[in-house]
């Protein structure tokens, strides 16, 4: 006879997978193209409405696909960074030169200055149009720090650190652990806090905050050494034997291509150089940096088990990206009053239409990323009350 358990189970099941995409996680590099795209549109204006918009679209995607891994619960600790970074921008403007415009707010006492702080005034009439444009600058960069802190709540960093080619394995590694450095701190903190709850702390002020830090700073140092522990184990950093000649020769290659990028790079800026030293020098020190980078990953004999496969999910997750930052570069190109609200003569932002499309095609990933895999128990939770309907 069958198993009536079995075949409940098979049941809720059928009625969990019914209309839905198998659950994966993405390619963590679409999700940092995509994160990138969105901070380079909103590099490129300082309007309000816009800059809003992409971070509205950054949260909403975020809490349509993020994991239930540890790193995956920080993002509202860089919303909080956002918002300290606006207020102390004001802050710093109101103590520092506010009298920028015609429609003054308040005037504070100005404290005179020695001669050689020329251009530097403490206190004085503090302005609206000061105001607005320090709340957009530093709205800007908020937004950035938001779209890179959506990328590491979004992608794991260490399936990103396997996708990094042989060549750029030790560079790879530097940059994960420096981008995955505020999702584990941000991990830490929660952990230390809630066992402080169970223990019965809770008090407030400098006396919780040093009971917090401490803890927090030892946790990071033993995983750290975890970390190394495990790397050392798995033999991160044994290379394999390659000829001096051939290292010379790889040296030689990266170092000659990042010095032709720079002289290729200033040549483009700079229109009294030669053109030789522009385009042309460019293109040839990015081939013999390429050509460097590919030599040097034959040193390092690495294998990928099961590596991240790159679909149309995938493919299409970073071209939403993309198409939010070109949107935006071309809304310069063709209207750039509408990226840079204008302040003298005060007037009020408004939604550029191409910029606004781009930005909202970014937030399709909430829907084109295939689900995220949740905790068993909560899925079986979820199947068992859509089968009972």
């Amino acid at each position: 006879m069958p198993d009536p358990r079995r075949s409940k189970r098979a049941e809720i099941d059928r009625a969990a997978n019914v209309g839905r995409r198998l659950p994966r996680a993405l390619h963590p590099v679409a999700w940092w193209i995509w994160a990138i795209g969105l901070a380079t549109a909103a590099s490129r204006t300082t309007n309000p409405l816009l800059l809003g918009l992409i971070i509205a679209v950054a949260a909403f995607v975020v809490s349509r696909r993020r994991t239930e891994a540890p790193w995956a619960r920080g993002f509202r600790g860089y919303l909080i960074a956002g918002l300290a970074i606006v207020i102390l921008r004001v802050v710093y403007r109101i103590l520092f030169g506010g009298d920028y415009g015609d429609h003054v707010l308040i005037t504070l006492p100005e404290i005179p200055l020695p001669a050689w702080a020329v251009g530097i005034t403490l206190g004085g009439a503090i302005t609206l149009e000061s105001i607005l444009a320090a709340a957009y600058d530093g709205l800007r960069l908020a937004t950035l720090i938001i779209c890179i802190g959506a990328a590491n709540v979004l992608a794991d960093p260490r399936r990103l650190l396997r996708s990094v080619p042989s060549a750029l394995y030790e560079m790879g590694a530097t940059l994960v652990v420096a981008v995955s450095v505020a999702p584990q701190l941000v991990e830490s903190v929660g952990r230390v806090r809630r066992a402080r709850r169970l223990r019965g702390g809770s008090g407030r002020g400098v006396r919780a905050l040093m009971g917090i830090l401490i803890p927090v700073l030892e946790d990071a140092l033993h995983r750290s050494l975890a970390l190394a522990a495990a790397m050392d184990s798995r033999g991160y950093g044994r290379s394999a034997h390659v000829p001096a000649r051939t290292r010379h020769l790889t040296g030689g290659l990266v170092i000659g291509g990042l010095i032709g990028i720079c002289v290729g790079a200033y040549g483009v800026l700079d229109e009294t150089v030669a053109p030789v030293l522009g385009m042309p020098m460019l293109v040839a020190g990015a081939l013999a940096a390429i050509a460097g980078f590919a030599l040097g990953g034959r040193r390092l004999d690495r294998t990928t088990y099961r590596p991240d496969p790159w679909t149309v999910a995938e493919s299409m997750v970073a071209a939403s990206g993309i198409a939010a930052a070109v949107l935006m570069i071309a809304t310069g190109l063709s209207d750039p009053a509408s990226l840079q609200p204008s302040l003298v003569p005060l007037e009020w932002p408004g939604l550029a239409p191409l910029a606004t499309i781009g930005i909202l095609v970014a937030a399709l990933p909430a829907w084109l990323a295939p689900p995220v895999q949740m905790p068993r128990d909560v899925t079986l939770a979820r199947a068992t009350s859509r089968a009972g309907t």
